[in-house]
């Protein structure tokens, strides 16, 4: 009788966890289903819905093409506008203004000269910024102590003058400032033409200058100790080092 009850638990031990088992398979597959259905992001849009920025119209943008005879002119070759008429007497007036005294300097060996940025500023007041430039007419040339390069001083679209600068280097590594120095000597010569500082280049204006404005004193160069004859100005302290008054 004992082993009758036995087999009879046993049986039913088995057939409630089948039980079990067939009843936990739906609700864990729909508890998978309701948790995936709400934490599962949106599938993306396909690539046709995407918005794509439209391009600014061409008709909008700004034109920053040149005009026709101004992108034609070669300056390094063209001669346009040369003598073609006289400028105004507004722009003549500031260009053949007389110099004010103080702005003119005087190298050690007696050498008169207005300083490059002057000669800027006279041209800024008589054609307006951005109305005149140089345009080089050659490759720079570098010797074996001196850059050099011929420039065309534009002015109001017009040929004005033509000049080759010069400066001498010492060293290779002054080669770019010698260039940029090279270029401030071009425009000084140019500027001649248009009549700026034209007195610098007057035998007499550069005689009673010295006389009124400038001393000549003996210097000792210090490394030297040689002695010669050098200038300055009146108005300008004692000549530094290496010179010695």
């Amino acid at each position: 009788m004992a082993a009758v009850v036995q087999r009879l638990c046993a049986a039913s031990r088995v057939s409630s966890r089948s039980l079990l088992a067939r009843a936990s398979v739906p609700s864990y597959r729909r508890f998978i289903r309701a948790n995936s259905t709400s934490t599962t992001a949106p599938a993306p849009a396909p690539a046709n819905d995407l918005k794509v920025g439209t391009e600014t119209p061409p008709s909008t943008l700004p034109d920053l093409t040149l005009p026709t005879d101004a992108s034609a002119t070669d300056w390094s070759k063209s001669y346009a506008g040369l003598s073609q008429q006289a400028f105004s007497k507004e722009i003549a007036d500031v260009l053949l203004a007389p110099l004010d005294p103080l702005d003119i300097e005087i190298k050690p060996d007696g050498l008169l000269y207005l300083p490059e940025i002057k000669y800027r500023r006279v041209l800024n007041r008589a054609f307006g910024p951005g109305a005149w430039g140089l345009a080089p007419r050659s490759e720079t040339n570098v010797g074996p102590k001196i850059v050099s390069r011929e420039y065309a001083l534009v002015c109001h679209g017009r040929l004005v003058a033509i000049a080759r600068g010069e400066q001498e280097y010492f060293d290779p590594s002054g080669i770019p400032t010698a260039t940029e120095a090279c270029k401030s000597n071009a425009l000084m010569r140019c500027s001649k033409d248009l009549g700026i500082a034209s007195e610098l280049w007057d035998p007499r204006f550069i005689r009673d200058f010295k006389a009124k404005y400038c001393v000549e004193v003996f210097a000792e160069h210090v490394p030297t100790k040689k002695k010669k004859k050098l200038w300055r100005r009146k108005d300008q302290p004692k000549l530094g080092y290496p010179y010695q008054e």
